[in-house]
């Protein structure tokens, strides 16, 4: 099993050359999915080898997670408006519609795979998911800070279930992708009444 802990090795990849690659392993998972995409052809969209491919990030679990991290380049964590309302608010603003289409069609397609793969499961939960939730977690506890949310709100711990469960069920109930005016809607409309703002 691939560690994904251990940072990868870097060899004279610039920064440019990676932000390339990782968009070139994101076209591909978009084309043909997480299991048909193979490292040959990450080699062969990017003019890479395939040993500077393995020798950077140790195989196709951590590469596609690292793909996935970069193309969010925001950390929730660094979101700070001064009120919890704001910042969530500021979280939907960072993705316009049609990126945030792009990005629900790309996790839609790595839910089996994750089930399927350990590796690659390990890999996102590690590289996307934990940041992500503690991100969240960072702006929940400044909102509690400032005396905005109760601390002890049943409601804090379920807040990344319940946007988690936003994004699943619009799709699923009313075969609509989520987009900006849904997320406000449903942040003023169930996320912050929970939270008791």
């Amino acid at each position: 099993m691939v560690d994904v802990a251990t940072p990868p090795r870097r060899s004279r990849i610039s920064p440019e050359r990676e932000a390339e690659l990782y968009e070139a392993v994101l076209d591909l998972l978009r084309e043909v999915g997480y299991e048909s995409l193979t490292m040959d052809a990450v080699a062969a969209r990017t003019r890479s080898s395939k040993a500077t491919l393995y020798r950077q990030w140790g195989g196709k679990p951590e590469l596609v997670a690292r793909a996935l991290r970069h193309n969010k380049p925001v950390s929730l964590a660094d979101i700070d408006t001064g009120s919890l309302r704001g910042d969530l608010m500021e979280m939907v603003a960072l993705q316009d519609d049609c990126k945030m289409e792009q990005d629900h069609a790309l996790m839609r397609g790595l839910f089996h795979a994750i089930h399927e793969n350990p590796e690659l499961h390990q890999a996102l939960r590690q590289l996307l998911i934990e940041p992500e939730i503690t991100g969240l977690n960072a702006l929940l506890r400044r909102a509690v800070e400032r005396g905005e949310v109760a601390a002890d709100n049943p409601a804090l711990e379920y807040v990344v279930h319940m946007m988690v469960g936003g994004f699943a069920a619009r799709e699923l109930i009313e075969e609509r992708a989520v987009d900006q005016a849904f997320l406000t809607q449903y942040i003023d409309a169930v996320i912050l009444p929970a939270l008791g703002v």
